[in-house]
């Protein structure tokens, strides 16, 4: 199946040269170029993605597809940052997941070429890929927060994906990794707060790449995909769940005002979030 071709150049291969800390491949990644209008910034959706409107000259652009390194070859993944970085001790057992790894992608993703340049469906294998390959990190690199970004992200590219190729059910795989989200970003949370796995590895909280939402950020996309995405059909369950969500939400907006980890975006969308979640409560307690 071809999906899609671009005539206009949107990336670059960068000069510097990689390799594989898993089967030891040499490789240029391709980085995106953002400038001469390229990307129109539009709307902030609830889960904090920055959606982007087509430019008449090289249509859509898709930043989320070139924010992860991947081997062209045995197809490891993970923040650029970190690709290089994987503890020594794993790569045996990163290298033997390859045909795992490489068959298993292909069932969601087929005809994928990491040797080629990168479009919305190899952004969206990417992303996918980074999300099973931090299980080969160490909790000193916060691979459950980072798996929680990838996964919502693998999520935002499966919508486009449905938007571009509809009736393949990208929108339910869209929705199953929306859902490996929300249980990594809580994860996450739960293992910061009991000591077993501080964030102080993540940096760039995201989740998206045009702002930093920090830790705040995170706390508030636990909530939001909780309500969105958590217990639909349990409401013994979702309240209580629910509730959590509502102390969560509480702890973002006590403050007030903006602040530079606290900018008003988050805070309106805390709010309303916080709104929305209580009305859900007090109809379920009538």
């Amino acid at each position: 199946m071809k999906y899609e071709e671009r005539d206009i150049k949107v990336s670059f291969q960068s000069k510097e040269e990689y390799v594989c800390p898993v089967c030891e491949t040499s490789f240029h990644r391709e980085e995106l170029l953002s400038g001469s209008g390229r990307l129109i910034a539009g709307a902030l959706t609830d889960e904090l993605h920055r959606l982007y409107e087509p430019s008449a000259k090289y249509g859509y652009v898709y930043p989320l597809a070139y924010t992860a390194t991947v081997c062209p070859e045995c197809w490891f993944a993970s923040d650029q940052k970190d690709f290089p970085s994987l503890p020594h001790s794993e790569k045996d057992k990163a290298f033997d997941e390859r045909e795992r790894r490489v068959a298993e992608t292909r069932l969601i993703f087929p005809d994928l070429d990491f040797h080629n340049n990168r479009d919305l469906v190899a952004g969206a294998a990417s992303q996918y890929l980074t999300t099973r390959c931090y299980d080969f990190y160490p909790k000193e690199f916060s691979p459950t927060i980072k798996q929680a970004i990838a996964s919502l992200r693998t999520g935002w590219l499966l919508e486009e994906m449905e938007n571009k190729f509809p009736g393949q059910h990208y929108d339910w795989l869209a929705l199953l990794f929306k859902k490996k989200a929300m249980f990594f970003y809580n994860e996450a949370i739960r293992r910061e707060q009991s000591g077993k796995e501080t964030l102080s590895g993540l940096k760039v909280f995201g989740p998206d790449t045009d702002k930093n939402y920090a830790y705040e950020g995170a706390l508030y996309l636990s909530a939001l995909l909780k309500f969105k995405y958590g217990f639909q059909d349990n409401l013994q369950l979702r309240a209580p769940a629910l509730d959590e969500a509502k102390r969560t939400i509480a702890k973002i907006f006590g403050v007030g005002k903006s602040s530079k980890s606290k900018p008003g975006p988050l805070l309106e969308h805390a709010r309303n979030l916080y709104d929305k979640i209580s009305k859900e409560l007090n109809e379920t307690d009538e």
